[in-house]
């Protein structure tokens, strides 16, 4: 099995500057990797180093709270971030906690040796998953401590199967599973991993601790006027079909949207702008305008919709109809009803339970997009009613990263 999987990976190692020629993912995905050994050259001999590996940014996410934790109690560590994703690298290369900020090599032996080498991590935490088989093996080699939190495992994994004996055996490199549910645990006990604690998602604790911060914009509060306003959230094209058709056919002049694209390539985010029949404004092009008189607002940058999502009465998250859905719990956290699109959120633990309590609803198609939100625009109670549900839902599972940073204090 390692041979057929050292094999695959010469393969794509030759196939991906071919692939990167016509794809701009795979292209970000290759060229990233180039500079990686030259960014981890900061790292001299003598630091001490954490490193954390997120694939995406949603993982990254879940481990800011340990990063910022850790950067406060161990200012002589150097941290180091890893990404797998352009997604995720994209967007927080210059995250300043960080010391360096890279992409994960590909998980050549090689590579993986070169990079343990240059790295020598005092302690090495993966996020939610990310399970690359030389990479663990080279870590279980330097006897790296190695944690995975926020974990999520599923029946369906070659770990659980009859022969997933090679990707089990990795699994020993872990001196700790620190998983969000109790089905991930019965999972790894299962299969004789009994060093598994149910944390819970450090994301409630990031998300709570934006509460605490000034989440005031001036130029939102313009655009709302105290009218009720939709904010549609990291949306991708499928959404943004809904949401169109929504503006266009059924909403109401005194109903207001937000909408903060996923992608913000400036052609898309024009023919998006030209498709809505409303009256219409780009955050690009928003200064000196008399914002209040518009009816969309759409979010051409990054960074912001955190914050917007404080204004919202309502919010649309997106991603579910295309590649996964986003954060539901930024929205959830100020006590906003939340709706989704697709019906593929299994990997989301988030999702099903909100869907299970009240907090938030899924649509898969205009009419049920349509009927959504005209029920929530029209029903102040019902929107109160799955805010506060969600609010309640987000307090009750704070505490996960006190629990692990307990657990890391006594190995650095």
């Amino acid at each position: 099995m390692n041979f057929l999987y050292n094999l695959l990976l010469s393969v794509v190692s030759i196939l991906l500057p071919l692939i990167a020629l016509f794809n701009k993912k795979i292209k970000l995905f290759y060229e990233g990797r180039k500079e990686t050994f030259s960014r981890i050259n900061s790292i001299s001999k003598t630091d001490k180093v954490i490193w954390f590996h997120a694939a995406s940014l949603g993982e990254f996410e879940q481990g800011r709270p340990i990063i910022e934790e850790l950067k406060q109690l161990y200012t002589g560590y150097k941290i180091v971030v890893t990404f797998f994703s352009p997604s995720g690298y994209e967007i927080r290369k210059n995250y300043p906690l960080a010391d360096v900020i890279c992409y994960l090599p590909l998980d050549t032996k090689s590579n993986v040796r070169k990079f343990i080498k240059k790295v020598h991590p005092d302690m090495a935490i993966m996020i939610k998953y990310e399970f690359w088989p030389n990479l663990l093996s080279e870590l279980k080699k330097h006897n790296v401590p190695t944690i995975l939190i926020s974990g999520i495992f599923r029946k369906k994994q070659s770990f659980f199967k009859w022969y997933g004996g090679f990707m089990r055996e990795k699994l020993t490199v872990f001196n700790h599973f620190f998983v969000q549910n109790k089905t991930s645990k019965d999972l790894l006990n299962s299969i004789n991993f009994n060093n598994v604690t149910i944390a819970g998602d450090t994301r409630f604790d990031r998300v709570y601790d934006i509460l605490q911060q000034d989440n005031s914009l001036d130029f939102i509060s313009e655009f709302k006027n105290n009218n009720y306003t939709v904010v549609a959230g990291s949306t991708w094209k499928e959404d943004e079909e809904l949401i169109v058709d929504y503006l266009n056919n059924h909403a109401t002049d005194d109903e207001k949207f937000i909408i903060a694209p996923h992608n913000i390539n400036k052609k898309q985010i024009k023919e998006l702008q030209n498709s809505i029949n409303k009256k219409t404004v780009l955050y690009s092009e928003n200064l000196n305008k008399e914002l209040s008189g518009y009816q969309v607002f759409i979010i051409d940058t990054i960074g912001l919709l955190t914050k917007i999502y404080s204004y919202a009465d309502a919010a649309y998250v997106g991603g579910g109809l295309a590649t996964g859905l986003h954060n539901i719990l930024e929205p959830a956290t100020y006590g906003v009803p939340v709706i989704f699109g697709g019906n593929k959120y299994s990997k989301f633990q988030e999702a099903i339970d909100l869907l299970e309590i009240g907090g938030a609803k899924t649509v898969t198609n205009t009419n049920e997009f349509s009927s959504n939100f005209a029920l929530l625009q029209s029903d102040k109670k019902l929107r109160e009613q799955m805010g506060k549900v969600n609010h309640n839902y987000i307090l009750k599972n704070v505490g996960a990263t006190k629990n692990i940073i307990t657990y890391l204090k006594n190995i650095l």
